[in-house]
């Protein structure tokens, strides 16, 4: 199909780029004013002088969040709370969808099982069951407790099950006949053809799992336990006490508590910026996991 390139399409095609470029510009304002700010000097960031570029430029910030042993610590916690509970999360979700993907005639009690999941959205027991849940399994101040009660997402199960279902049958009679069981099936067909649904619902899980910090909070009675974005949110003004070196004084002189929170927010989704632009183009062919095609 060939479009006309017209005068009123040209003029459209403009306002389009630039009306989308404004809502870009809105999205990457706030970033970019948080790097400014933690770029720039104390005065600078207490007088207000701060937009999107850094005044008086300096890194002392970054020096001192970073030699700060909570922020590496809490750091560390959120890398393998990411990675055990990526894992779990993506090996459970695709072993919950592709039994609840067969058709009724294949897995009889799979409306039973489905109607068992969307009832567990609508209705959960709540904080305090929850948190009485981890405390009697002996979960508290660990690992564990952050990543086991989100291990099962029904919401990646629906989006992995709806894309199984789009898969033609024939594929998977063909390797039947072949000699192959269910789980060749799901390892040698199924999950290779999944990957812009794996890649979408992967970013689901990293991010959910990075930005999490109220189960830290309510499961950690231990600072050195909370992973980062529950450290952020107790970050306290640092003050100057008799307890402090000389050294870790002079450090403080030379940052403000907005230039370090505003330091430890940016290095908090570095990893994420860093991590988004390799599944995106796999992110935007998940986007429309369960649609109607015609």
């Amino acid at each position: 199909m060939v479009i006309r390139e017209t005068t009123g399409r040209k003029v459209f095609l403009v306002f389009n780029y630039l009306f989308l470029g404004l809502v870009a510009f809105l999205c990457i304002a706030p970033m970019i004013n948080v790097l400014a700010i933690s770029l720039s000097s104390k005065s600078a960031a207490a007088g207000g002088l701060v937009k999107f570029w850094p005044v008086d430029f300096t890194v002392d910030s970054y020096k001192y969040a970073l030699g700060k042993n909570e922020f590496i610590t809490a750091f560390f916690v959120s890398i393998k709370r990411v990675i055990l509970g990526y894992f779990i999360n993506i090996i459970l979700a695709v072993l919950t969808a592709f039994p609840l993907s067969r058709r009724s005639t294949v897995f009889k009690w799979r409306n039973a099982y489905s109607v068992f999941f969307v009832f567990s959205i609508i209705f959960s027991g709540g904080i305090i069951p929850t948190y009485m849940l981890i405390k009697y399994l002996g979960l508290l101040d660990t690992i564990w407790a952050l990543v086991l009660p989100s291990a099962v997402s029904v919401l990646n199960v629906i989006l992995l099950m709806n894309f199984f279902r789009e898969l033609p049958n024939e594929i998977e009679e063909a390797a039947f006949i072949d000699g192959a069981d269910y789980w060749k099936v799901l390892y040698s067909i199924y999950i290779p053809l999944s990957k812009p649904a794996l890649a979408t619902v992967s970013l689901f899980i990293l991010i959910g799992h990075w930005n999490s910090w109220f189960d830290g909070i309510l499961y950690m009675n231990k600072m050195e336990n909370y992973p980062l974005q529950s450290y952020l949110q107790t970050v306290i003004v640092t003050t100057v006490n008799l307890t402090m070196s000389l050294e870790e004084m002079e450090k403080i002189q030379k940052v403000s508590d907005r230039t370090f929170k505003a330091a430890q927010v940016f290095l908090t989704a570095l990893p994420i910026l860093m991590v988004y632009p390799f599944l995106q183009k796999y992110f935007m062919k998940g986007l429309v996991l369960g649609s109607v095609k015609g």
